[in-house]
């Protein structure tokens, strides 16, 4: 009689608390395009992972390591329910229409916002960690990122720093990479906001007296590989003045890893 009575009332025990664990429980989660990628490699338990996407293991993919041996999923309805997750996690990859038929059939999706800052990356960490249970993890990696910026900061004296990708465009305000040159103490060179072509003929004539590089470890065909960006004239006048060439996986993606961009920027300053 008392094995039953002990019986019944676990069971009654399991009972109240199986929603609670449900909701809980991190499930299963996939990423639809690579800068979501970034964020459930680094926050998701890897068990957990049921696909990322095609481009994970990049060489502009900043986490690709990690994805070694995960599967990869194409972004289609088909191909997302073949996976069968909980939560999906993106930020330009799908469109409406594929959240609108995921949310149908009780898929959840996380969509990221498009970082221009560290507090927005700050969000788009939480955001994540939250929807997976992994608050303790997020934390830690935004722990990790503020102790990058706290040594980042103040090195490069004010001095102003022009960025430019072997495409030959440049970065200003409300851009990732205006937010890591200001966390290294720099000034930006440029001041129309977000990305647009250089003023190449402008930098040979009177070159700036510091330039950062980007993309410049990556080959790509196409305007990259020949672009305006690599011209030899413009080698030539900015040869001594480049503070530092960031690689293309720091800067792929708006995500704590700007912080690591900004510790380089510093260390090179100093």
């Amino acid at each position: 009689m008392r094995a039953a009575l002990l019986a019944g009332l676990a069971a009654g025990l399991a009972a109240v608390a199986g929603p609670a664990a449900a909701q809980l429980s991190p499930g299963r989660v996939m990423s639809l395009d690579s800068c979501a990628d970034q964020y459930v490699l680094a926050l998701a338990a890897r068990e957990t992972i049921v696909g990322v996407s095609p481009r994970a293991d990049a060489p502009d993919s900043f986490l690709r390591a990690r994805a070694a041996g995960l599967p990869k999923r194409r972004t289609t309805l088909e191909a997302v329910l073949g996976a069968h997750p909980d939560v999906v996690v993106r930020q330009w990859g799908g469109d409406a229409r594929l959240t609108a038929a995921l949310a149908r059939r009780g898929v959840r999706t996380i969509s990221l916002g498009d970082a221009t800052d560290f507090d927005g990356v700050r969000a788009n960490v939480r955001q994540v960690a939250e929807a997976l249970s992994r608050g303790r993890e997020g934390e830690a990696l935004l722990a990790r990122m503020d102790a990058d910026l706290a040594g980042a900061a103040g090195a490069g004296r004010g001095r102003a720093a022009f960025y430019l990708t072997p495409g030959g465009y440049t970065a200003g305000p409300s851009t990732m990479i205006d937010a890591m040159l200001r966390a290294a103490g720099f000034t930006n060179a440029s001041a129309q906001p977000y990305f647009s072509p250089a003023p190449l003929e402008r930098l040979v004539l009177n070159p700036p007296k510091a330039v950062v590089l980007g993309f410049f470890d990556l080959t790509r065909a196409g305007a990259d590989r020949w672009g305006p960006g690599r011209h030899a004239a413009l080698r030539q006048a900015t040869r001594g003045r480049v503070v530092a060439s960031l690689p293309g996986a720091m800067l792929g993606c708006s995500a704590w890893f700007a912080a690591d961009g900004a510790r380089v920027l510093a260390e090179a300053a100093r």
